[in-house]
């Protein structure tokens, strides 16, 4: 019995919901139990968010 290609795609999309849930749930942990990743977490974030709005504004 052969599985179809859409049935395969369902399955890879739930895995890596669950893998991503349990990633956060363990960073989640991680970051509240030390402020000084939290801030670190953060200023990642701001730079991320930085590279994505300039790689935007160059694509225009």
């Amino acid at each position: 019995m052969s599985s179809s290609p859409m049935m395969n795609m369902v399955k890879g999309a739930a895995i890596g919901l669950a893998a991503g849930m349990a990633v956060g749930i363990v960073g989640k942990n991680a970051v509240d139990r030390n402020p000084k990743l939290k801030k670190k977490a953060n200023k990642a974030i701001k730079t991320v968010e930085s590279i994505m709005d300039t790689a935007q504004y160059m694509f225009r």
